[in-house]
């Protein structure tokens, strides 16, 4: 890791989305201000549906700022969107990204423990943003999803707060190949039993990975 840092820290309230009017928080708002970070998220942060959305295991997702430059090269049409914050991100992070990961790395930021926990998967609110189909299959092929936070001990986040590694429980598990495993429903059934009860892993992944598990037959 380069000495990666908060580049910036973003904040949305639930809004209407696209032609329909969708109601979603996608659309985050830069604060330059410190933030509060509790289980649940950044105070003042919102998410319209709590099924898919928030909750402990997608607390703040945080997002690599070095990817816009790829995402306005690709998508030139979009680049007044594609900056800091345009992807939804809470944390843009400068100076690292998934290839630095590994599942459940627990980070220090400001006065808060967080845990990389899981990717971020694109519903059809990434569409209706850009009223582009394309942008969430464009995620997904590309492997800059992002990650997200479980918050281990709640705190205050700064701009420019440093994020430092402070324990690694699975580094024989790059964060990529768990990226890439969701994405092509390739995983091994070694990997699947890695996940089975993985530390950091977002819980409905290790009860995925123990249905997997469970329908395998019985060996004397």
């Amino acid at each position: 890791m380069n000495d990666p840092r908060v580049a910036s820290i973003h904040v949305g309230k639930i809004a209407p989305l696209g032609p329909d009017g969708v109601p979603s928080g996608f659309v985050k708002n830069n604060v330059s201000r410190q933030v509060t970070v509790t289980p649940l998220g950044i105070i003042g942060d919102e998410q319209a549906d709590l099924r898919v959305h928030g909750g402990p295991d997608k607390a703040v997702y945080a997002y690599a700022l070095a990817h816009y430059a790829a995402w306005r090269r690709e998508y030139p049409q979009h680049a007044n969107l594609l900056v800091s914050g345009g992807l939804g991100e809470n944390l843009s992070i400068e100076g690292m990204s998934e290839a630095e990961l590994c599942v459940g790395d627990v980070h220090g930021i400001g006065t808060a423990l967080l845990q990389v926990c899981q990717p971020r998967q694109p519903c059809f609110k990434f569409a209706l943003r850009f009223n582009d189909n394309q942008m969430p299959k464009a995620m997904i092929r590309s492997g800059r999803a992002g990650w997200y936070y479980r918050v281990l001990e709640p705190g205050i986040i700064s701009p420019a707060d440093r994020v430092v590694l402070r324990a690694r429980p699975n580094p024989e598990f790059p964060f990529p190949r768990l990226v890439d495993l969701i994405t092509h429903h390739n995983a091994t059934l070694a990997e699947w039993r890695q996940m089975n009860g993985m530390q950091g892993l977002a819980l409905d992944w290790q009860r995925r990975a123990a249905e997997v598990l469970g329908r395998q037959p019985k060996t004397e």
